[in-house]
């Protein structure tokens, strides 16, 4: 009993909203009030670096919130654009496979890799087993194994693999069967990647 009593007593450790305002006076022209609550910066405040937010006291950002309206200033053909279902998917993402395609190795300023566990993957290096001596790294290895082909495979023995593995893979080949579809995937980003690759420019 004497616990959910505390309980009771004790406030909610929700956030509201509310920031220590250290100092911050209400954005709100003439309001001497703490600014304890974040509001959008004003249009064309941000120096193109992360937002200058105005900070407001509470009932200057209830009345904000109240008067917000994001479609204000649109054109009717605007706002029915915005308010498709599917408004704000269209533009295109990067592939992700399980393949683990190749893609551009990352900035290494970026990171601190002491065991050499991030480079190690992009590293490439001249291969022997290649008669122009171009160089493979171990994902352009991997997507050569998973295609079948040799570490000296040129940019036709490449196409020509590419092309048997989606013919023998693709549903529409298989009396729509997609239990290959998979398989099929790891293919297609294992070229695309391979394609990108300097051992095949």
């Amino acid at each position: 009993m004497a616990r959910q009593s505390e309980r009771k007593e004790r406030p909610g450790q929700r956030f509201h909203g509310r920031m220590e305002a250290n100092g911050r006076i209400c954005a709100h022209p003439g309001c001497a009030e703490p600014g304890e609550f974040r509001a959008p910066p004003l249009e064309g405040a941000s120096d193109g670096g992360p937002p200058n937010f105005r900070w407001m006291c509470l009932e200057h950002v209830r009345a904000f919130n109240a008067g917000y309206n994001f479609f204000d200033g649109m054109t009717a053909e605007e706002i029915h654009h915005a308010q498709r279902p599917l408004a704000g998917w269209e533009s295109e993402t990067r592939a992700f496979s399980r393949a683990g395609g190749g893609g551009q190795g990352p900035r290494w300023a970026d990171f601190a890799d002491p065991l050499d566990a991030i480079a190690a993957r992009f590293r490439r290096e001249p291969a022997a087993d290649r008669p122009d001596g171009k160089p493979l790294s171990g994902q352009d290895r991997a997507n050569l194994k998973l295609l079948g082909l040799p570490a000296d495979a040129d940019r036709s023995a490449l196409r020509k693999r590419y092309s048997e593995l989606v013919r023998k893979y693709h549903p529409d080949r298989n009396g729509g069967d997609r239990s290959h579809e998979s398989k099929l995937q790891s293919v297609i980003a294992a070229y695309q990647a391979l394609r990108g690759a300097p051992a095949f420019a």
